[in-house]
């Protein structure tokens, strides 16, 4: 006879599954920045153009953005903390091996590899935030999750900086490697008791009836336009500021590493914050569409601040400033997507959004390389992403409807 946890045991196992997986994503994101990391050395020892390096920062989202309709549906259907495990491996084994490559070519292959590997993270964590934690929680869990996008690249660029000054651009992706096959370990334990919890066949939600849905489509558009600016600052500022700016790898190091900061703290207070106003009464939905329009139009407008400013205070200012704007746009995007999708659905619902979203991460490496060969400069790659970003702002305010959660009455017989 099955029992019931109590609201503060469930609530328990919520909160320990959020911060366990808020250190994956961590990892998650130190692993996938190690490339502009080492980029002002790799670039230089594997003779890479810009576009060439453009290639390698684009090809892990070659495999990264489709598969994500894959994880979804693998997420909605069997085991997701078994699924999380082998990921985790697999991007940890990658990651190792970097440090040895050679050429172009083997540097993409493992970025493919990687690809895989991570691609479990968003569907998975989504899907487990949607199923272990309430919807009181919902801002505060997500934001807990979506600060680690930026505690992430702000370990790996201190770490990272570090070691490249001390031991060089490969010992980045060796250390880094190891350390996230270490993180399996604690992963094992913390998920261990969740392992016999799969989907089962009266809950199954087909992929082809959540990709019915328009907002899943619109809200995949909005995403692309939100990771555009993110990854391109992710992939290029470390090259852009040492290259472009004249800054020394030590002070890009503090400089970016205290913006990620101040990024990841401001994810935290606005999710509490969200959490606080939906308490008492503001409509959820409009709530963080709204932070979606106002932090990708903000964003926009600092981007192009960093590009056009001409000394490292103004750059420093505006980064910081791009940092606060965008804060809360990582983790509104899975919130949302969870209040449309419901636990049933939102690994499919994720999968789909961040598939078209990561796309970004296909176009806009490249992209940013070619204009850099072609023009010598980076500024005309500023133009395009505060351009995409501000539109995006406007997507999310008048594209995306109203939010409400997707009828599943007939999902299991579709």
């Amino acid at each position: 006879m099955a029992t019931l946890a109590s609201p503060r045991s469930a609530a328990g196992t919520g909160a320990a599954l959020t911060v366990a997986l808020a250190l994956l994503v961590l990892l998650n994101y130190v692993d996938r920045g190690a490339l502009a990391i080492a980029a002002p050395g790799l670039k230089t020892e594997l003779a890479l153009t810009a576009t060439g390096f453009g290639i390698a920062v684009s090809a892990f989202a070659w495999i990264y953005a489709p598969a994500q309709l894959v994880v979804g549906w693998l997420s909605d259907r069997f085991c997701v903390y078994r699924l999380v495990a082998a990921g985790l491996a697999l991007w940890a084994l990658a990651t190792t091996l970097t440090s040895f490559v050679g050429g172009l070519a083997s540097l993409v292959v493992l970025r493919l590899a990687l690809g895989i590997g991570e691609g479990v993270a968003f569907p998975a964590a989504s899907k487990i935030i949607a199923a272990k934690v309430s919807s009181a929680h919902r801002g505060i869990a997500n934001s807990t999750v979506a600060s680690a996008l930026y505690f992430g690249p702000a370990l790996g660029i201190f770490a990272g900086g570090l070691i490249m000054v001390h031991l060089g651009w490969r010992a980045v992706f060796l250390i880094f490697g190891l350390a996230t096959f270490v993180w399996l370990v604690p992963w094992l334990l913390v998920s261990r008791p969740h392992w016999r919890e799969r989907g089962t066949s009266p809950e199954m939600v087909p992929l082809r009836r959540v990709a019915r849905e328009k907002a899943v489509w619109a809200m995949g558009i909005g995403h692309f336009a939100n990771t555009y600016a993110f990854f391109f600052l992710l992939a290029w500022l470390p090259l852009f500021l040492v290259k472009t700016r004249g800054l020394a790898v030590g002070d890009m190091t503090r400089l970016l590493t205290t913006v990620y900061l101040v990024q990841a703290v401001s994810a935290l207070l606005l999710g509490w914050l969200s959490d606080r106003l939906v308490a008492r009464g503001v409509d959820e939905g409009r709530l963080r569409k709204g932070m979606m329009a106002a932090g990708l139009s903000l964003t926009g407008i600092a981007v192009l601040g960093v590009g056009l400013a001409g000394d490292t205070a103004h750059i420093a200012f505006w980064l910081l400033f791009a940092g606060i704007a965008s804060a809360a746009n990582g983790s509104n995007v899975y919130a949302i997507s969870q209040m449309f999708a419901g636990p049933r659905a939102a690994g499919s619902w994720v999968g789909i959004v961040n598939g078209i979203g990561n796309c970004s991460g296909i176009v806009g490496p490249i992209l940013t390389g070619l204009i850099v060969d072609a023009t010598g400069s980076y500024l005309n790659a500023f133009y395009i992403a505060g351009a995409v970003s501000l539109l995006g702002g406007l997507w999310w305010a008048f594209a995306i409807p109203a939010v409400r959660p997707m009828v599943l009455d007939d999902a299991a017989a579709t």
